[in-house]
């Protein structure tokens, strides 16, 4: 059984009340690594050592940054096959998703900001002909980077890689559900000539290890993805110490088609879109409008394609659907999916727990691609974050309609738009409440733009040059033109 431990000040450590917690492989039920059940003691070391690391860490000339950064994306590619099976056997997630998708976007994360913090500019503003002002971006110190469950590596990545480009130093929290990335992780980062104190991680339970790090006042950033209620309660608690926050929260994404959709591409990519990962990706889209001419064609389609996913060990490569993260989580599906039909729901394929592939996977949590129909839009399957494979198919008659759907939630963190008419295109995006909108595609991303939502679903962007002055504060100096 692997034995994680803290990582604190360039050194594995044990936790300080010396108390582990089991992970879980999804695909078994069975405990197969022990991760330390840290608390406010760790974190005050780990914030400690990365207040010692951030002077010189900052100052350290950007091509130097760049070189170490670079040096941790060569290493993550070079360990792309182990890292896949290590987060396939943490999330339960299809390990040739991880090798396809997670393990090569950590990579590129740190490519990215590795390179972005080289062709870095600053504004300068003359004031008539007597003054010049322009603006400084300074790190703005030890960095809280706390990342969730279901892309364990990835978004932890996408917090890390700019925090440190932009010379923080950092100390991150990963899921304790899902530790083992995270811990090999720190030691690609040390393997890379990464200071000691710059990154640190540090594991244990969120009550136990969030506040005291969110709270800390000498760590005047955060960067947060996880639930809605969670990312209220750190806003909460940090509001009042005036700390920079970017919080990526909770979705109810809305996918809309409309008639003159192509329909092979739109059923390919909806099926990639609601079941990926066994739906539980932030951006999946779980609620399905289609107009009222293409809805009984599309749905049959749809449902025989939901029908013939392959759902397998999540260490076969050929397996499209693996196993949800946890027990707790398996049966908070399988309370929505009671729910659905309590609300007057019509099953259309799925519906329940899946049977275990294999006698390896016999005690695993594994759950049916599901697809509900004729639900209210405001009941609260249609309303409510599920994350996990079950979507709900619902017809609409007018442009007018399908925008007051799709944005009828209290979230907008992103949406699809299907349709082979430009101008439509256009003018539906414009009107939609989220933060992120794909037209006939899905999941495809550019770093150089920010990522993010709106209303419930979060503040603040990750991704591009937003990200990088995220982790600085600005400075502004006017000095006489002559």
């Amino acid at each position: 059984m692997t034995r994680i431990l803290q990582f604190i000040d360039g050194t594995f450590v044990e936790p300080r009340s010396g108390r582990h917690l089991e992970v879980s492989e999804p695909a078994t039920g069975q405990a197969y690594a022990t991760a330390p059940d840290g608390d406010a003691h760790d974190v005050d070391a780990a914030v400690a050592a990365a207040a010692r690391a951030f002077p010189a860490w900052s100052r350290t000339p950007a091509a130097e940054r760049s070189r170490v950064l670079l040096g941790i994306a060569d290493r993550i590619a070079a360990g792309r096959d182990a890292l896949a099976r290590a987060e396939s056997v943490d999330t339960g997630k299809p390990v040739t998703l991880a090798a396809t998708v997670d393990i090569p976007r950590s990579e590129a994360n740190f490519r990215f900001f590795a390179t972005a913090i080289l062709h870095t500019s600053s504004e300068l503003h003359a004031t008539d002909t007597a003054y010049l002002n322009y603006t400084l971006r300074r790190p703005a110190g030890v960095a809280a980077c706390i990342s969730p469950w279901n892309l364990p590596l990835y978004l932890l990545t996408w917090k890390v890689a700019p925090a440190l480009a932009a010379g923080c130093t950092v100390v991150a929290k990963p899921s304790e559900i899902t530790p083992m990335t995270a811990h090999l992780l720190a030691g690609l980062a040390r393997e890379a000539g990464l200071p000691p104190g710059v990154l640190n991680i540090v594991h244990g339970l969120g009550p136990s290890v969030g506040p005291p790090l969110t709270g800390h006042p000498e760590v005047p950033v955060i960067s947060f993805t996880g639930g809605t209620a969670t990312g209220r309660a750190i806003a909460a608690h940090a509001a009042p110490m005036f700390k920079k926050l970017a919080l990526e929260l909770g979705g109810k994404n809305a996918n809309v088609v409309f008639a003159d959709a192509d329909l092979d591409a739109a059923v390919t990519t909806n099926i990639r879109a609601a079941f990926s990962n066994q739906g539980e990706i932030c951006h999946c889209s779980s609620r399905i409008l289609v107009e009222r001419p293409l809805f009984d064609a599309f749905v049959e389609r749809f449902v025989a394609a939901a029908k013939g996913l392959r759902r397998g060990d999540p260490l076969d490569p050929a397996t499209e659907q693996g196993a949800v993260v946890s027990r707790p989580h398996l049966e908070k599906i399988l309370s929505y999916l009671a729910l659905a039909r309590e609300e007057g729901g019509s099953v259309l394929c799925g519906g329940g727990p899946a049977a275990a592939p294999n006698d390896r996977c016999r005690g695993g949590w594994f759950v049916e691609p599901t697809v509900v129909a004729g639900l209210h839009a405001n009941c609260r399957t249609n309303q409510e974050e599920i994350f996990g494979p079950v979507v709900t198919v619902a017809p609409f008659v007018s442009e007018a309609e399908a925008i007051a759907l799709a944005n009828g939630t209290r979230y907008g963190l992103s949406a699809v738009v299907w349709t082979k008419d430009l101008r439509r295109a256009h003018r539906v995006a414009d009107r939609l409440e989220a933060g992120v909108v794909w037209v006939n595609t899905w999941m495809h991303r550019d770093l150089r733009v920010p990522f993010g939502g709106i209303k419930a679903s979060g503040m603040g962007r990750e991704g591009g040059l937003e990200a990088l002055h995220f982790f600085t504060e600005p400075k502004n100096v006017c000095i006489p033109a002559e």
